[in-house]
């Protein structure tokens, strides 16, 4: 029996094992605090392009080969989403590829990795999805393109699980290290890079035994009232927000006995 698990699931049950219960085990929706745009999915197209087809026999390619990637991309994008797109192209490629000796040839681009973890006799699948990866030394630099208008503020704790999920699951895909996560937020040419240990690899395991607790024996969902509470899709139904909560809605799914897969997001 195993158990699919993303970075998304590890910190929404960090965050509040209730918000993790109404989530995953009773699959109510909270889609309005999720999902990408249109603009965003081609940028991350047009990145990818950009990366995996360039010959790499010239050691930077020109800026008309970064608008060819866009023009391949933009779809159904109305004019001011095209004229947005191409400005923060244009922008990424003076901050990151012309301001380099040579472009990198990165490990792999807009890919999915997965590792495996043995707790309480249970088997979890550890998965994730990545936009590049690159070589770092003797390891590995994964790099997360944002394409959000303003800079997420993102807790330290959130950012250390996601750094031990890719740890544990590049370890065992690429038998090469986490050295770096970084976030590339492309409205603004930001790049904040956060360095991976061991550490986090520890952590991301100590979560993870906790989760199967509750899984295998507890299954109380404690709540963790904060100010994450104040956003949560699922307030009406917390008993630590209200006193009397509303009932769950008829299209949640039945109280399960032992889940059989947990989904990826």
């Amino acid at each position: 029996m195993s158990y699919t698990l993303s970075a998304a699931k590890l910190q929404t049950y960090h965050r509040c094992p209730r918000a993790y219960y109404f989530r995953y085990e009773r699959r109510l929706d909270g889609s309005g605090f999720y999902g990408s745009t249109a603009l965003g999915t081609s940028l991350h197209q047009a990145l990818a392009q950009i990366y995996q087809d360039w010959h790499y026999q010239d050691p930077v390619p020109r800026l008309d080969w970064i608008e060819y990637c866009w023009n391949q991309q933009i779809g159904d994008l109305t004019s001011n989403q095209i004229a947005e797109g191409r400005a923060i192209l244009r922008r990424y490629y003076y901050s990151f590829i012309a301001s380099q000796s040579a472009m990198r040839r990165p490990l792999a681009v807009e890919g999915r990795i997965q590792g495996c973890l043995q707790v309480e006799n249970l088997e979890f699948v550890l998965s994730g999805r990545y936009d590049r990866l690159d070589y770092c030394g003797d390891g590995l630099e994964l790099i997360d393109y944002k394409s959000a208008k303003e800079i997420e503020t993102i807790e330290p704790d959130e950012i250390d699980l996601q750094i031990g999920l890719y740890y544990l699951a590049l370890e065992q895909r690429y038998q090469r290290s986490l050295k770096q996560l970084s976030l590339l937020y492309l409205r603004t040419g930001e790049k904040f890079s956060y360095t991976a240990t061991p550490g986090h690899r520890q952590r991301v395991e100590q979560v993870i035994s906790e989760l199967a607790v509750e899984l295998r024996r507890d299954r109380r969902w404690l709540p963790v009232p904060g100010t994450q509470c104040d956003r949560c899709a699922y307030a009406r139904y917390c008993p630590a927000m209200r006193q009397e909560p509303e009932p769950l809605p008829e299209a949640a799914r039945p109280e399960p006995g032992l889940q059989l897969v947990l989904s990826l997001n």
